[in-house]
């Protein structure tokens, strides 16, 4: 009986060491204590903010404490009643910085939290933080260590525009612009590195911030070139400083307002500009003095219903955008409903509202949402392949612009080129150039861009027809029959376009049988008898053209159709009027979109039409949309400043020294009274910032005088080429020629010394086996005459020669 108690005691030792070793693991490998932390002000604009903040913290199940990190002078705090929103640390004010007296309420931020590591005791027991702005709701639990994050190794989303971090800012803030990320909005780390980055954090936005030579919108991306972006760059600064690299996640956070992309379910909505859903708009900085959160039952302005969201959205992946940005906005309402209860304020009166927000519908719409860990991690190995490996992680695309032999093209190409290499659009682009025999003969634009030259057909070789519109298909068609390509999706753009980012398929859902492109609501023939005359499928026609995304496969069936079509349509005079086609000019001038549209609807090629890829400078922009292609095809201004594409047909630009257009209007120039005109005006000036820092670009590469004269110079010397309509014209392109030259030369170098490299290991090696073979003959010898000498001894020959060899050693 002892024995088997003295068992039974052992047995049950060892399985509380067991436990206490694993429980011990479990805190090493999974500490799972986060702390959330957000900076605010003593303002009302604050604390509605921190209502919905705080309440959507709650709702979605956010693990840890959080923690509003308060600034307040002493004078507001005096006044200020919001104490119970949250729980609270208060830190000193910096708002009025207290070395040189500058107002940058922003510079709170790190400051409070170099503050709270210092002084507070909940920042001696957490493992990870949070930090988010108060202008968020959160959908659903932000788990540091599961969406990547490590020591070392944060994990945050991308703020695109901090284009300073690509610049001469970068360079020089940080000794390491390598490691500038351009992040902010949500991030998570390690204490450890938050200790660490801190005070950087804090030093580099000061140190941004007097830096007032380099404010402009061209370095910083800072639309009002203010500097009110130095601490997002304080933190990227920072953080480039002390060694702390990214996760870098775009889909995890999104501005209401955006669409996500397919299949992604964000987890953190950033209210930080306006959005709108039909005719209801919503933007913060309306609210700037706003006492909602102390004024008992008073809401936001309901945004629609989710049955009026699907009256008004058709498209499936627009409308759920849509639904997002209403579900932020009654997220934030319902926590004031809540809030307004717990200050004791009368019940409310009843309302289809209010019913709503407490209904089991809106519940369930807004239940907690959980990121798939596994779908993020897989995703991250993805990304981690795609820096390895980035010509075989998507597919491969080229993009497509359609010319005549004309200055008037010219200078529009310089500018479309220009900014292709500037938006990071993947793969190649080539310009069709469409010429007639005499026009070659005389054109002096040849090294304007990557070109393949077409036959024109500005004269319809048959029918004699003048219509130019119609070299677009035709050059298409003739790019397809005579080039070889490995491109999997062909993008198509005008001449008169400008990108202000990558347009690629796999960002705009399209795919084979899919297109992707722009809406081009004029087209009314597409709901008339003009569809029916010249389509079987006049139900599958789209009013859709300007961006084209397309699959190879499809384009090659395609665009035989388009060219056929847009002949059909050219030929059927008797429609022409505006009545039938939309066209102002009754002409016929737009024959060549409605044969893109017919063509399509002859393949029953249904378009997923994107309305936030395209934008005419001079219209207002939904709030929010980050459009990637500016079309400059229609006349805007601002104030007394104009631009019209049509009135320089007949200047070249393009071939006269420094030439450029008009300057715009400096953005500091601009009234801030109307939001709405103030981002149409930012983006027109953006456009015609980017045609003449492109077209100056262009007169310094061809060696322009230094004195600013505008006179004439010759084009670079190009090959004369014998061009013939019926065979494949050599390119003319001397750059691209020089540079494959160049490339092969350094291939063959390479292969040489890796030849050479790999002979001499070769080598090496055998003379190193040589002498290790040679080495131990010698030593057997050497043991074999021991042995003679010593037959007494008893010692093997092992421990003989292991004995030898320590002696010698």
């Amino acid at each position: 009986m002892r024995i088997l108690a003295s068992s039974v005691l052992l047995f049950l030792l060892a399985v509380m060491m067991y436990v206490t070793r694993s429980s011990e693991l479990m805190v090493q490998e999974a500490p799972w204590r986060i702390h959330t932390l957000f900076s605010v002000e003593c303002q009302d604009y604050f604390d509605w903010q921190t209502v919905g903040l705080v309440h959507s913290y709650h709702k979605a199940q956010q693990p840890g404490p959080i923690t509003r990190l308060l600034s307040c002078t002493k004078e507001e705090r005096q006044h200020y009643k919001g104490m119970r929103l949250a729980p609270t640390f208060e830190v000193p004010s910096m708002s009025r910085h207290p070395k040189t007296g500058d107002w940058y309420p922003a510079i709170n931020k790190p400051a409070g939290i170099v503050h709270w590591l210092k002084h507070s005791k909940d920042a001696e027991n957490v493992d990870w933080v949070v930090i988010l702005d108060a202008d968020m709701i959160i959908r659903g639990p932000i788990i540091p260590w599961e969406l990547g994050a490590e020591k070392g190794k944060a994990f945050a989303a991308y703020y695109g525009y901090l284009i300073g971090c690509d610049n001469m800012l970068a360079q020089l803030h940080t000794k390491h612009p390598k490691f500038c990320d351009k992040v902010g909005g949500l991030l998570a780390m390690h204490i450890d590195d938050l200790r660490a980055l801190a005070p950087m954090w804090l030093s580099k936005t000061e140190e941004v911030r007097e830096d007032r030579a380099h404010w402009g919108t061209n370095l910083t991306g800072d639309i009002y070139g203010q500097g009110w972006i130095s601490e997002m760059y304080g933190y990227s600064f920072g953080a480039a400083e002390v060694g702390l690299r990214h996760k870098i996640n775009e889909d995890l956070m999104i501005y209401p307002g955006y669409v996500p992309r397919p299949g992604v379910e964000p987890i953190l909505f950033h209210y930080g500009l306006p959005f709108k859903v039909g005719n209801w708009s919503f933007s913060k900085l309306e609210h700037h003095e706003d006492g909602i959160v102390y004024d008992c039952n008073r809401l936001f302005p309901p945004p629609p219903f989710p049955k009026e969201v699907e009256m008004i959205e058709s498209n499936p992946h627009d409308r759920c955008g849509l639904f997002l940005s209403i579900e932020c906005m009654n997220t934030l309402n319902e926590g004031l409903v809540v809030h307004h209860a717990a200050m004791g304020c009368p019940k409310p009166h009843w309302s289809k509202y209010l019913s709503f927000l407490k209904s089991k519908t809106f519940s369930e719409l807004t239940k907690t949402k959980y990121v798939d860990y596994r779908k993020m991690r897989n995703l991250f190995m993805e990304e981690k392949k795609a820096l390895d490996e980035p010509r075989t992680s998507h597919p491969k695309i080229h993009t497509l612009f359609s010319t005549e032999c004309s200055t008037y093209f010219d200078w529009q190409t310089v500018g479309l080129v220009h900014s292709f290499h500037l938006s990071g659009q993947p793969g190649n682009i080539t310009r069709l150039l469409s010429c007639t025999d005499v026009d070659l003969k005389n054109y002096r634009g040849h090294d304007l861009a990557p070109t393949h030259y077409v036959p024109s057909m500005s004269r319809h070789p048959l029918t004699g027809d003048w219509y130019p519109a119609i070299n677009k298909p035709a050059a298409v068609l003739h790019w397809l029959n005579h080039v070889e390509t490995d491109a999997e999706f062909i993008v198509i753009l005008d001449a008169d376009m400008i990108l202000r980012g990558p347009i690629t398929p796999w960002a705009y859902g399209a795919e084979r049988g899919i297109p992707v492109s722009t809406p081009y609501e004029y087209l009314i023939g597409c709901d008339n008898v003009l569809a029916k005359i010249h389509t079987r499928n006049p139900e599958a026609c789209d009013k859709v053209g300007g961006v084209i995304i397309m699959h190879i496969e499809d384009l090659r069936k395609f665009a035989l159709f388009w060219l056929h079509k847009t002949e059909e349509v050219r030929a059927d005079k008797a429609h022409y009027a505006t009545n039938f086609t939309g066209d102002i000019y009754s002409s016929g001038w737009i024959s060549e979109m409605y044969g893109y549209s017919f063509g399509a609807a002859e393949l029953n090629l249904k378009h997923i039409v994107r309305r936030d890829i395209l934008i005419y400078p001079g219209y207002v922009p939904e709030p929010g949309v980050n459009y990637k292609v500016f079309h400059y095809g229609l006349r805007f201004g601002i104030g007394n400043w104009s631009f019209d594409k049509a009135e320089w047909r007949n200047t070249d630009v393009a071939n006269s020294c420094w030439m450029k257009f008009p300057e715009p209007p400096h953005p500091s120039n601009l009234s801030t009274t109307e939001e709405k005109a103030l981002q149409r005006d930012l983006l027109s000036i953006e456009c015609g910032q980017a045609l003449n820092q492109a077209l100056h670009l262009h007169h310094k590469r061809r060696k322009c005088p230094l004195d600013g004269s505008t006179k004439s110079l010759p084009p670079f010397e190009t090959k004369e080429v014998a061009y013939k309509t019926h065979r494949i014209p050599v390119s003319k392109s001397s750059s691209n020629t020089s540079s494959l030259r160049g490339s092969k030369i350094l291939d063959k170098s390479l292969k040489i010394w890796m030849i050479g490299i790999w002979a001499i290991s070769v080598l090496g090696f055998l003379v190193f086996i040589s002498m290790v073979l040679s080495s131990r003959k010698v030593e057997n010898l050497r043991i074999k005459t021991v042995r003679k000498k010593n037959p007494s001894t008893g010692l093997s020959v092992k421990h003989l020669s292991n004995k030898e060899t320590s002696l010698e050693a």
